[in-house]
This record gives structure tokens, sequence and C-alpha cells, in this order.
């Protein structure tokens, strides 16, 4: 997967290697005001953002987003095939010190044009609880349309959002 450079933001590769990327990782996976809406529970450790790191594959297309200025991982985002929609799925979470300026746009934006012609993905889908105004607002500036109504759950089961879901082509 090469990098994709933005205005402001690498997108590269999450590395397990790199100590630096869990600790960044885990400001955020160990927030409960940005897991608030998460599927997966809080992490407890840095060790929990390594093994993560660690278990992400290849076709799941998962990418570190990287402040230019600061050198410094500041959240991530991927795009996975969901074969429920045949489409690929767009996700991303950032750290909350980093929010409202406009980086997971600009990240979200650049990831679909790689997907386009890096892998020939015109079909996106992506969801977001409904009490999560900021999303549906990157969701429809990346060109995604509104398709229905649903719900998802964490993967424990313990807690069940509401939630819109979108959809997009690119010709």
């Amino acid at each position: 997967m090469k990098v994709i450079e933005t205005e402001r933001l690498l997108l590269r590769p999450l590395t397990a290697n790199d100590a630096n990327d869990a600790n960044d990782v885990f400001e955020w996976v160990s927030d409960p005001v940005v897991n608030t809406y998460m599927p997966y529970n809080l992490y407890t450790s840095v060790k929990d953002a390594e093994t993560w790191i660690s278990s992400i594959k290849g076709d799941n297309h998962v990418f570190a987003f990287v402040l230019k200025k600061e050198n410094k991982v500041i959240g991530s985002g991927s795009i996975c095939f969901q074969s429920d929609s045949n489409a690929y799925e767009l996700g991303y979470n950032l750290n909350k010190n980093y929010w409202n300026k406009g980086y997971t746009s600009e990240a979200s934006l650049a990831m679909i044009q790689w997907a386009y012609e890096e892998l020939g993905v015109r079909d996106f889908v992506a969801n977001h609880a409904n009490a999560n105004v900021a999303s549906a607002k990157i969701l429809l500036k990346c060109g995604f349309k509104f398709s229905h109504y649903g719900q998802y759950s964490k993967y424990d089961g313990s807690e069940t959002f509401d939630a819109s879901y979108y959809f997009m082509h690119k010709e």
C-alpha cells in the first residue's frame, strides 16, 4: 500500500514495528469520548493497540493519518470490502484533539480517490450513529448519499445504536 499525501496529512499503513504508532493510537482508542459510537470496547493498554495494529490484514487497507507538521498519528481510516453490500466500506476515527479541523474529510476524500484509482472501486458504503452529527457531515462532504436507517451494535453486544447508512457510486 502506497503512502498518500494530502495538504496536511500523510496516509500510510499502520506499522506494528513502530512503538510511536501504538502510543499515538492508544490516545484515541482509550478515550471514551472518541469511542462513544465505535463498535469496539475501549482499549486499556498500549499493548491492546499493538495487538490491533499487528492484526491488520492488507486487504483491509487501514491507513494511519499522520499530521505532517507534527509527524504524529492523529487518526486512522480504512477501506474494507463488505460482501453483504458488494461495496467497500469507509471507516475512520480521530483523536479528539484534532476534531473540527477538516482532517477526517481530507483523509477520507484521499482514501476514496486512492481506492477508485488503485483498486478500481466504484461503490462505497458508510454508516454512523444518528447522534454522531459530525460523521454525517463528513460523509456528505465526501459525496455520500443517504440510503436508509438501521442499527448496529458494539461487537460485544453491550450497546446498540440507531444508525444512518450511506452509499456512493463513482463513475
